[in-house]
């Protein structure tokens, strides 16, 4: 008998460590900032590194920020660029989140550590891309007191938060996303624009080449997240 236990306990760990193995493997394959992400990381002289954060702050002070999740096996700079014009457009903080192994399903919560971390922040936005921006969904959803604006590139609702207070951006070119939005409200899409180019990380598996430039289709994201954040604050 404990050598049937002995036996049993052996393989649980084997199989542990098989599955951890296999799962760091996978982990550390993932997509790289580009050039141009890094020279932002370089040179932005607004940009506050934190633990497992970034913050880039406006010239002028803000009681407006957006907390931002990246997609999911993305270096979370590749969105300085994206972030980099969004606070120059609209004026707002920035708040750039590293999650554990560049998936924000493992620390979907960590928005939580952000808020308390500024209370002069009146106005919360979440935002975030592919599976960055279904956690960021899942935790408005779950904080609808706290967050006054839901913001989504390549992503659709993933929760209860109200599709009036939410922004869907994504390329013509990313099919998968438009099968899965069953609302109507603040919906914009980007012509010739694809999955991968609201990031700068270079070309993603599956997807569609885009026949726009990756910073045609960036641009057209900030000036629609403008005008929502703008409406918003209305």
């Amino acid at each position: 008998m404990k050598k049937r236990l002995r036996i049993a306990l052996i393989g649980i760990v084997s199989l542990i460590i098989i599955l951890s193995a296999i799962f760091l493997i996978y982990a550390s394959d993932y997509y790289r900032a580009d050039d141009v992400a890094n020279a932002v990381m370089q040179k932005e002289v607004s940009l506050s590194v934190q633990d497992n954060f970034l913050v880039l702050s406006p010239d002028t002070p803000t009681d407006t920020a957006m907390i931002f999740y990246p997609g999911a096996k993305v270096e979370y700079f590749s969105y300085l660029p994206i972030l980099e014009k969004i606070k120059q457009s609209s004026g707002i903080m920035c708040i750039l989140v590293k999650m554990p192994f560049n998936m924000a399903i493992f620390d979907k919560n960590a928005a939580d550590e952000i808020v308390e971390q500024f209370p002069d922040i009146k106005s919360w936005y979440m935002a975030g891309h592919s599976m960055g921006g279904a956690m960021a969904s899942d935790y408005a959803s779950r904080h609808q007191d706290k967050i006054k604006g839901l913001i989504l590139l390549g992503a659709y609702l993933y929760g209860d938060y109200p599709a009036d207070n939410t922004l869907t951006v994504y390329g013509s070119f990313n099919t998968s996303v438009a099968e899965k939005i069953d609302y109507t409200e603040n919906i914009v899409v980007i012509e010739g624009g694809n999955h991968a180019q609201f990031g700068n990380y270079g070309k993603q598996k599956g997807d569609l080449d885009a026949t726009i430039s990756r910073e045609e289709q960036q641009n057209m994201a900030v000036e629609a997240i403008k005008a929502f954040i703008e409406k918003m604050n209305d």
